[in-house]
């Protein structure tokens, strides 16, 4: 399926009611998060803030004038060693997935990330049983760093994690 049109683009404060409509169908329905309250629109504002002042993207995908996804990076870790490594998140309206839009909302922060500095990128996926994260992450050129057992417990069931890794920039 092609993707419909869409533009990628930062996000800004009045995207975020759409950004947590989306988000909290995951938190409600799945176990690709482990969230189990779904942040208010206050919390995603206070994300974006953080995000811009730290100078790493958070970025929407816009369609037909609509949010249909999202895909940001957060620091890996607080410790100052980790400053140029990030964890990415990406998520779609449940009704536009396997459209393209991962792709290109992937692909956009891994370029912004690389030019703000960052060297190295981390997804850690739920290992829901499928596995279009996953495939989505090794097209853009993430390899398997780990899997870590049963470490979240959501919707009855353990889950594990699956980790992949990929450099940003050389050196």
């Amino acid at each position: 399926m092609t993707a419909p049109q869409a533009i990628i683009r930062p996000a800004v404060q009045a995207d975020l009611k759409a950004v947590a409509e989306v988000f909290a169908h995951y938190v409600a329905n799945t176990v690709i998060t482990f969230e189990q309250i779904p942040p208010t629109v206050a919390d995603w504002r206070q994300r974006l803030d953080d995000l811009t002042a730290r100078g790493l993207p958070f970025l929407v995908a816009e369609s037909s004038g609509d949010v249909a996804g999202y895909a940001y990076a957060t620091p890996w870790r607080p410790k100052p060693a980790y400053r140029h490594t990030v964890e990415n998140s990406i998520y779609l309206a449940p009704d536009l997935t396997g459209r393209g839009l991962g792709s290109a909302l992937l692909g956009d922060l891994v370029d912004r990330c690389a030019q703000a500095d960052m060297r190295q990128m981390i997804a850690v996926i739920a290992d829901s049983g499928s596995r279009a994260s996953v495939a989505l992450h090794e097209r853009f050129g993430f390899t398997h760093a780990g899997r870590l057992t049963g470490v979240g417990h959501k919707h009855g069931r353990w889950i594990d994690t699956v980790l992949m890794q990929r450099a940003l920039t050389a050196g």
